[in-house]
Protein backbone atom coordinates (compact mmCIF):
# COMPACT_ATOMS: atom_id res chain seq x y z
CA UNK A 1 0.00 0.00 0.00
CA UNK A 2 2.55 2.68 1.19
CA UNK A 3 3.96 2.50 -2.68
CA UNK A 4 0.91 3.01 -4.37
CA UNK A 5 0.06 5.91 -1.60
CA UNK A 6 3.04 7.25 -2.53
CA UNK A 7 2.63 6.92 -6.80
CA UNK A 8 -0.59 8.95 -5.96
CA UNK A 9 1.22 11.48 -4.47
CA UNK A 10 3.85 11.84 -7.16
CA UNK A 11 1.01 12.21 -10.05
CA UNK A 12 -1.03 14.56 -7.68
CA UNK A 13 2.32 16.72 -7.39
CA UNK A 14 3.39 16.37 -11.09
CA UNK A 15 -0.36 17.40 -11.96
CA UNK A 16 -0.11 20.55 -9.66
CA UNK A 17 2.85 21.54 -11.34
CA UNK A 18 1.48 21.45 -15.13
CA UNK A 19 -1.57 23.67 -13.40
CA UNK A 20 0.95 25.76 -12.38
CA UNK A 21 2.75 26.54 -14.89
CA UNK A 22 -0.29 26.57 -17.58
CA UNK A 23 -1.30 29.16 -15.24
CA UNK A 24 1.29 30.99 -15.52
CA UNK A 25 1.04 30.89 -19.45
CA UNK A 26 -2.47 31.79 -19.17
CA UNK A 27 -1.79 35.07 -17.00
CA UNK A 28 0.91 35.67 -19.41
CA UNK A 29 -2.18 35.65 -22.43
CA UNK A 30 -4.34 37.57 -19.99
CA UNK A 31 -6.98 34.69 -20.07
CA UNK A 32 -8.69 36.00 -16.41
CA UNK A 33 -8.67 31.93 -15.62
CA UNK A 34 -8.10 30.87 -12.22
CA UNK A 35 -6.46 28.09 -11.24
CA UNK A 36 -9.22 25.68 -10.90
CA UNK A 37 -11.52 27.25 -13.72
CA UNK A 38 -8.26 26.37 -16.02
CA UNK A 39 -7.93 22.62 -14.34
CA UNK A 40 -12.15 22.34 -14.91
CA UNK A 41 -10.85 23.19 -18.43
CA UNK A 42 -7.78 20.51 -18.93
CA UNK A 43 -10.40 18.16 -17.24
CA UNK A 44 -13.16 18.85 -19.99
CA UNK A 45 -10.26 18.98 -22.80
CA UNK A 46 -8.77 15.66 -21.35
CA UNK A 47 -12.19 13.70 -21.82
CA UNK A 48 -12.81 14.97 -25.21
CA UNK A 49 -14.27 18.18 -25.30
CA UNK A 50 -12.97 20.58 -28.70
CA UNK A 51 -10.97 23.08 -27.17
CA UNK A 52 -12.19 25.50 -29.52
CA UNK A 53 -15.44 25.07 -29.15
CA UNK A 54 -14.99 25.26 -24.97
CA UNK A 55 -13.17 28.57 -25.78
CA UNK A 56 -15.98 29.72 -27.68
CA UNK A 57 -18.62 28.85 -24.70
CA UNK A 58 -16.54 30.78 -22.27
CA UNK A 59 -15.59 33.95 -24.71
CA UNK A 60 -20.05 33.71 -24.79
CA UNK A 61 -20.18 33.24 -21.32
CA UNK A 62 -18.21 36.27 -20.81
CA UNK A 63 -20.07 38.62 -23.17
CA UNK A 64 -23.46 37.60 -21.20
CA UNK A 65 -21.98 37.69 -17.98
CA UNK A 66 -18.95 40.70 -17.57
CA UNK A 67 -16.14 40.42 -14.62
CA UNK A 68 -18.13 43.21 -12.66
CA UNK A 69 -21.04 41.34 -12.56
CA UNK A 70 -19.13 38.51 -10.72
CA UNK A 71 -17.35 40.89 -8.96
CA UNK A 72 -20.37 42.27 -7.30
CA UNK A 73 -19.55 46.17 -8.88
CA UNK A 74 -22.19 46.08 -11.61
CA UNK A 75 -24.90 48.83 -10.59
CA UNK A 76 -28.35 47.83 -9.48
Amino acid sequence: MPAEQASVEVRRKAAREVIDILHEIATLLNTHLDRQQLSYCVSLIENGANPEALASVIQQLREQYPLSSVDGDAEV
